[in-house]
């Protein structure tokens, strides 16, 4: 990629984020505060349950069938549920607020939506706790004889939905009221927290459609939903892509405040790639489908070709992010790839976590592609090796992100400095070495067929003694990369607590780039990284094929990913 001329004016120190953050009026900062905390006691909370899982995968826990499904119930509810989507709820929130550079539009209404997501939260713990275990899709064919679970759980993820919705419509008042005041128009990071909190309402409507039906039957008030696998797949794409374009959104926002550069294809260039994000997502459903018997062979050769299209957005997005790193690395006089990559902020927690969050992203882009061919969906859908890949995204690239946006914004609105910054700079490269680990093993384990919803995969000394070692690895790579994350969730709560009176965080210096009048514009390793990114793509998809013809793996689908 070649940047356009790459001079001092395009290397200007906007105002930062963490700034506005601090400008926020205080009833603001208390709410955004609160999802803040919720979503971080939901993290807290999907760790613990999470370990118990790697360790009962790998045997070294034995948990009864019941008490197996209900951990892995809880961790499913509440990780990807209430903490992906109340830290969106809070993001969006902050970020609107900060771009208005003032008060919240419809306030009351955020903070509805903010005590409704709680109530949400509570109802789905205690009702995973004490109900039938249903897995985290709320699953009513599991409950055919507990509607009240069924009930219960379905009613818990609607509140979440109309919780969120309403803090959408709060962001949505709040940058109009933007655009309102503003000279220049919308920002691109304005127009991309639109076309977020836009998405945000589209999921809601969609997890209508998906629970309310299952609600209806288990309060006695409708038929029993027999179209429930089928609203859920459409409903877990939304959820599985809008936290892909709220991690995009933070990267732009991250990169801006921790280099100083605004991202340098431009605003407008932007825009459109946040606009493309839903041209590109909602007709990429279809692949999700490809375990469905009825589906016809027309519509599976369709999502085989959409499928091909999911993942360009983020992509493009990935170019623009590293394509305004490498500038203002080259901008400080470094030469070679190992130099300029020295002269970014790794000291910073921000940079850290946002750092190991791209370099996920690209692990996992290479074994989702694998996991979208149609021919090898059925015979791996059901095995370790999606929870093997997906880790890459939900810890690796999703949660880093959160907790790179949370280490700049947290102590911006609580007046605390961030709690051992050094420390937090070291964590995400332990949780790479851990999501490492339990990748590995959980790819390798699912090419042998290990099943993934089966928690005592011995079946009584009958299974294949090739399938301990990789869920040995499984197990303790998820002990490994939950410790990090636990730390890095330590340090951010540690300084959510509010300052005693007087007393502030202090200020770092923002990093300056040393701007030479002559510095090269080009920018490389953006496109260099996505074709070697597309080489792995392919080269692993090639590679499953002929493994899955060599070996003796049965997998049956199970009907959602």
């Amino acid at each position: 990629m070649s940047t356009t001329s790459m001079s001092t004016t395009s290397l200007h120190l906007p105002a930062t984020a963490v700034d506005r953050f601090a400008a926020v009026p205080k009833p603001d900062r208390y709410l955004c505060g609160f999802l803040i905390g919720l979503s971080l006691l939901a993290l807290a909370l999907g760790i613990a349950y999470g370990v118990a899982m790697a360790l009962a995968r790998s045997g070294i826990l034995a948990p009864g069938p019941d008490t197996g499904y209900r951990v892995l119930t809880l961790h499913g509810t509440t990780a990807f549920f209430y903490w992906l989507y109340t830290a969106q709820a809070a993001t969006v929130l902050l970020l609107a607020a900060a771009e208005r550079k003032g008060a919240l539009v419809l306030r009351g209404l955020a903070w509805s939506g903010a005590i409704v997501i709680g109530a949400g939260f509570v109802l789905s713990e205690l009702v995973a706790i004490t109900g039938t275990p249903l897995l985290y899709d709320a699953n009513p064919e599991l409950g055919s004889e507990d509607p009240g679970t069924v009930a219960g759980m379905t009613g818990g993820y609607l509140l979440l939905a109309a919780g969120f919705a309403m803090i959408a419509v709060s962001s949505i008042a709040t940058i109009l009221a933007t655009r309102r005041h503003a000279d220049g128009g919308l920002s691109a990071l304005g127009f991309g927290l639109l076309a977020w909190a836009g998405f945000l309402i589209v999921s809601a409507i969609a997890a209508v459609n998906a629970f309310l039906p299952g609600l209806l039957w288990g309060l006695g008030l409708g038929a029993f939903p027999h179209a429930a696998t089928t609203d859920w797949h459409i409903l877990f794409h939304n959820l599985h892509y809008l936290p892909l374009m709220a991690t995009v959104l933070i990267w732009y926002a991250l990169t801006q405040d921790l280099t100083g550069i605004s991202p340098v294809t431009g605003p407008a260039f932007s825009k459109l790639v946040f606009a493309s994000y839903l041209v590109f997502v909602p007709p990429t459903s279809l692949y999700h489908m490809f375990l469905e018997p009825t589906l016809p062979e027309a519509m599976r050769v369709a999502g085989s070709l959409l499928s091909l299209f999911v993942s360009v957005p983020t992509l493009i997005a990935f170019l623009i992010i590293v394509a305004s790193l490498e500038a203002y690395a080259r901008a400080g006089g470094k030469s070679g790839v190992l130099g300029r990559l020295r002269q970014l902020p790794w000291d910073n927690p921000a940079m850290a976590n946002m750092g190991v969050a791209i370099l996920t992203m690209l692990i996992g882009l290479v074994f989702a592609f694998v996991l979208i061919q149609e021919k090898l969906a059925a015979l791996l859908s059901d095995t370790m090796f999606v929870p093997g890949y997906f880790h890459f995204f939900a810890v690796g690239t999703v949660t880093q992100t959160f907790i790179a946006m949370l280490t700049l914004a947290v102590p911006a609105i609580s007046g605390r400095p961030l709690w051992r910054p050094r420390l937090l700079s070291v964590m995400p490269w332990v949780v790479l070495a851990g999501l490492l680990l339990f990748g590995a093993g959980g790819i390798g384990a699912g090419f042998l067929g290990v099943p993934r919803r089966i928690i005592d995969i011995g079946y009584d000394g009958a299974a294949p003694a090739v399938w301990r070692p990789f869920m040995a690895m499984v197990g303790a790579g998820g002990v490994l990369f939950a410790s990090a994350l636990a730390v890095s969730v330590f340090g951010v709560l540690r300084s959510l607590v509010p300052a005693r009176r007087g007393r502030a965080a202090p200020r770092e210096p923002r990093p300056r780039p040393a701007i030479r009048p002559d510095a090269p514009a080009a920018a490389w390793t953006g496109p260099v990284a996505v074709v070697l990114l597309v080489a792995a793509m392919y080269g692993a998809t090639i590679g499953a094929f002929e493994l899955m013809q060599s070996l003796p793996v049965t997998a049956s689908g199970g009907g959602a990913h």
